[in-house]
C-alpha cells in the first residue's frame, strides 16, 4: 500500500479554557481529495493552522512521506509542499496576475542590482495559468478579472511554490454556480495530476461530487469517516452533529391565499438605474430571491432598507406608501435587514453580545438618557436563550462566536423589535449544517407568526427547500416569479441567465 503523503497523528491543542483538538488523526494519500467536515467550532481551522505552521500542537506529530516533520512557521509549511487557498482572497488588485503569483519570490537578474526579471516571471506564471485552463494573460491587471479568476490565481501561486498538498477552505463561498462548477473541475484535474487536496466546505453537495473520502470532526475529536461509496448528505450530517436532522428544511404549511404586506413598485437602484423591479411579499411567507452574483439582489434589499436609497419607485407597507431614505425610517416601520457580511455590516465585533442586541433600541433600556445595564442584560439574555445562542454569557464579545451564533445575534437584535418584514441576505453563508437547520427553523417560525420574509440566497438547494415563492433576478430586473410547485433548478437557472420565462412563472418587467 502507498505511503500517505501526510499523516497527522494524535494531535491535541489547548487554549485557555478550551480543548480545541483532542487526539485527532488525519491521513492524506497522493492524488486524492479528502473532504474535512464539521460544525463551526469542531476544530477544522485549528487543525489546518497547525498544518500551516500558525499553531504548534501540544501533543502528536506530523509526518510527510513517512518522515516526522516539525512545522514551526508558515515558511516551514510551504517548504514541505503545503499550500493554502483561503476563503478570503489574499491578493493585491493593484498588481498584475504574474506579480501576484510570484509576490515576494520574484525571479531576479542583474547580479547585485537585483532587478526583477519581468519576462521570466510572466512566462513562468503563464505556464501555471494554462495548466489551470484560466485563459487569461499573466499581464492582466488583477482588478480586471472576476473573483473566481482571482481564486485561480491563488491556486496558481501555490502550484508555483511546488505544492503537493492543497488545503481549500470554503473556496466556493463567493462564487456563482458556473464559477463553482469550474473550480470543482479544476480540483478534479489537479487530483489527476497527482496533487492531494483537503477540501473544507459546508456545501455538502460539492463534497458528494468531488470527495474520495470524508473525514469528520466533532467537538475537537475525530467523529468518523466515509469512503467514496458511503458518502451521502444524511451520513455526513449524522457524523457532524451526532444525530439525524429530521427536518433540515422547513417547508411551508398548506393554507389559503395570503395578502401582500410589502409591495415594491418600479424600484430603480443606483447600480441598475435603467432597470425596474416590482414584486410583493405576502404576510407569513418566505419569498426567495435567486440569481447569479451581480444580478442586483443585494442592491434591492439595501434600497428597501434605506442603506442606498432608490433612485425612484414606491415601497408600500400594509397599504401605506413609505419614503425610505435612511435605515432609521425602515426600522421605525418594522423593516429590518440582516446583511450578507454580518461581521462588517451587522455586528460591532469588539462589543459584547448584550450591546449588539440592544443597540437598535437603546431607548427601551434607558432612563433619563442613561442606559440600564441590568435591563440590557435581562432582555438580551432572554432573546439569546430563545434563539439558542451558544455562549456562556451575553458579556462575551460577539467577535468570539462562531458564524452561526453571530447570525443569531444579528437576528436577535431585530426580533426584539417586533418585525413586520425581515430581509435575509445570504442567511447561511459560512455556517455549518447544524446551525443552518436552526436558522431555517427560525425563518419558518417567523413566517408562521405573520412576518413577511425575503431570503436572498446563492445556494440553489436552500432556495428550493425554504421558499414559498421564488423571484429570480438578472442584471437588475426580475425575470420571473416561480410558485413553489413550479420551481426547479433548471427553471431558476433559465431565468437567472435572462432566458425565456418558463410556464407557471410570473414575469416582472
Amino acid at each position: 500500500m502507498a505511503t500517505p503523503l501526510l499523516q497527522m497523528q494524535g494531535i491535541s491543542k489547548r487554549f485557555p479554557g478550551v480543548i480545541a483538538l483532542n487526539n485527532v488523526s488525519l491521513e492524506i494519500y497522493p492524488g486524492e481529495i479528502v473532504a474535512l467536515i464539521g460544525e463551526n467550532g469542531a476544530g477544522k481551522s485549528t487543525l489546518m493552522k497547525i498544518l500551516g505552521g500558525v499553531h504548534q500542537p501540544d501533543e502528536g506529530q506530523i509526518l510527510i512521506d513517512g518522515q516526522p516533520l516539525v512545522i514551526k512557521s508558515v515558511n516551514d509549511s510551504i517548504g514541505a509542499g503545503i499550500g493554502f487557498i483561503h476563503q478570503e482572497l489574499n491578493v493585491l488588485d493593484n498588481l498584475d496576475v504574474a506579480s501576484n503569483v510570484y509576490l515576494g519570490r520574484e525571479p531576479l537578474m542583474g547580479g547585485p542590482l537585483k532587478l526583477v526579471d519581468s519576462r521570466k516571471m510572466h512566462n513562468e506564471a503563464q505556464v501555471y495559468l494554462d495548466r489551470l485552463g484560466l485563459g487569461i494573460s499573466s499581464r492582466t491587471p488583477l482588478d480586471k478579472i472576476s473573483i473566481a479568476q482571482q481564486q485561480m490565481v491563488e491556486i496558481a501561486r501555490t502550484l508555483s511554490q511546488k505544492a503537493r498538498l492543497l488545503i481549500m477552505d470554503e473556496p466556493t463561498s463567493s462564487l456563482t454556480l458556473t464559477e463553482t462548477q469550474r473550480l470543482l473541475e479544476v480540483t478534479k484535474e489537479l487530483r489527476s495530476q497527482g496533487v492531494s487536496i483537503i477540501y473544507i466546505s459546508h456545501r455538502l453537495g460539492e463534497v458528494t461530487e468531488i470527495a474520495d473520502r470524508v473525514v469528520a470532526l466533532r467537538d475537537g475529536n475525530n467523529a468518523g469517516g466515509l469512503a467514496r461509496e458511503e458518502i451521502s448528505h444524511d451520513r455526513m450530517v449524522r457524523l457532524m452533529v451526532g444525530r439525524d436532522l429530521e427536518r433540515f428544511y422547513a417547508p411551508p404549511p398548506q393554507g389559503g391565499e395570503k395578502k401582500p404586506i410589502l409591495e415594491v413598485e418600479n424600484l430603480h437602484t443606483r447600480r441598475y438605474p435603467n432597470r425596474s423591479v416590482s414584486f410583493d411579499v405576502r404576510q407569513g411567507e418566505i419569498l426567495g430571491m435567486a440569481g447569479l452574483v451581480g444580478a442586483g439582489r443585494s442592491e434591492v434589499a439595501q434600497a428597501i432598507f434605506g442603506v442606498e436609497p432608490p433612485l425612484s419607485g414606491t415601497v408600500v407597507l400594509s397599504g401605506i406608501p413609505l419614503n425610505i431614505h435612511t435605515p432609521q425610517i425602515a426600522i421605525k416601520h418594522g423593516i429590518y435587514l440582516i446583511p450578507e457580511d454580518r461581521r462588517k455590516s451587522g455586528l460591532v465585533l469588539d462589543m459584547a453580545i448584550r450591546e449588539n442586541v440592544t443597540l437598535p433600541a437603546l431607548s427601551r433600556y434607558s432612563k433619563f438618557g442613561l442606559i440600564e445595564r441590568a435591563a440590557e442584560s435581562t432582555g438580551s439574555t432572554k432573546i439569546c436563550e430563545t434563539l439558542n445562542v451558544k455562549t456562556p454569557s451575553v458579556e462575551v464579545n460577539v467577535g468570539n462566536l462562531s458564524g452561526g451564533n453571530q447570525q443569531k445575534v444579528v437576528l436577535a437584535k431585530w426580533l426584539s423589535l417586533d418585525p413586520k418584514v425581515l430581509i435575509f441576505d445570504e442567511p447561511t453563508r459560512g455556517i455549518d449544517v447544524g446551525a443552518k437547520a436552526e436558522i431555517y427553523k427560525l425563518m419558518r417560525s417567523l413566517a408562521e407568526n405573520g412576518v413577511a420574509v425575503i431570503m436572498i440566497s446563492s445556494d440553489m438547494e436552500e432556495v428550493l427547500g425554504e421558499s414559498d415563492r421564488i423571484a429570480v433576478m438578472h442584471e437588475g430586473a426580475i425575470t420571473g416569479i416561480l410558485e413553489r410547485e413550479a420551481a426547479s433548478e433548471e427553471a431558476i437557472m433559465e431565468l437567472a441567465v435572462g432566458g425565456a420565462k418558463p410556464a407557471n412563472s410570473l414575469a416582472s418587467e
